[in-house]
């Protein structure tokens, strides 16, 4: 029997009714399918993950940076004489943070380093592969099915990004088919799996293409990037957010609890 059925009040206004068993035959299913996969792929990679040590002049080097950029991007909530003190501390001449600091050799190209060349192999190998056998099985087992319906009208070229499988003219494209579902639980699961695994886990497909990215451009010069950091913050301009603001209180009207 199907699992959906058309029923119409007429010509101009066509329902479409979905029948119950879709919830537990399809999309239950295929939201297990994916949640599942997620959290294999996550154990996989970290099987395979290569163990890569941090020497304490790279961490050093890289919280003097984030402090930095830190300072220029919120320094306004701190007064002129402490952010002047700060600056100091960092950019000083000789004695500042920045200069102390020994600027490491530059990383590695990813395109000559055999080692991050086979953990980027293996992060593409655990990714991708597991995506198309998946998605190649639930377009073999789920193929032809309506699961869900978006909660506003779309237009029709929405239809060939939300309807995969389904080739129904007539269709709304409000109607998402099983294999977009799919689609939608590889990036709607994206919360849960950082609720579960962490913030860095391996089942989020778009943190580790962010990743790998972030790969491909780490060849920058470290002493480059202290002296491009040390003149930006020696050239910011500090203006205190918060100048004024006892006359600003003073003037307005203070809010009230309602049950006073």
């Amino acid at each position: 029997s199907f699992f959906f059925f058309r029923c119409s009040r007429g010509m101009s206004d066509p329902v479409l009714y979905l029948d119950d068993r879709i919830r537990f035959f399809v999309i239950l299913p295929i939201v297990a399918i994916t949640f599942f996969s997620g959290l294999t792929r996550h154990y996989v990679s970290l099987l395979i993950r290569s163990s890569k040590k941090v020497s304490l002049a790279d961490v050093q080097q890289s919280q003097v940076l984030a402090r930095s950029r830190v300072m220029r991007a919120h320094g306004n909530f701190l007064p002129r004489s402490a952010f002047n003190m700060r600056r100091h501390y960092l950019c000083a001449e000789e004695t500042g943070l920045f200069h102390k600091l020994k600027p490491q050799t530059a990383a590695p190209n990813p395109a000559t380093d055999p080692t991050m060349m086979a953990d980027m192999m293996k992060g593409n190998f655990v990714n991708m592969v597991p995506m198309l056998v998946i998605g190649g099985i639930i377009s073999y087992a789920f193929a032809g099915f309506v699961t869900i319906k978006v909660p506003f009208p779309l237009t029709l070229p929405f239809k060939s990004m939300l309807q995969r499988g389904i080739e129904l003219t007539t269709l709304s494209a409000s109607w998402v088919s099983s294999m977009s579902f799919y689609f939608v639980c590889v990036f709607g699961l994206r919360s849960v799996f950082s609720l579960i695994l962490g913030a860095n886990n391996a089942a989020d497909q778009t943190h580790m293409m962010q990743q790998q990215q972030q790969q491909m451009t780490m060849g920058a010069d470290p002493a480059g990037a202290l002296n491009n950091e040390r003149d930006a913050l020696q050239i910011s301009t500090h203006a205190w957010a918060l100048d004024g603001v006892e006359e600003t209180l003073l003037q307005g009207e203070v809010p009230h609890n309602k049950d006073d």
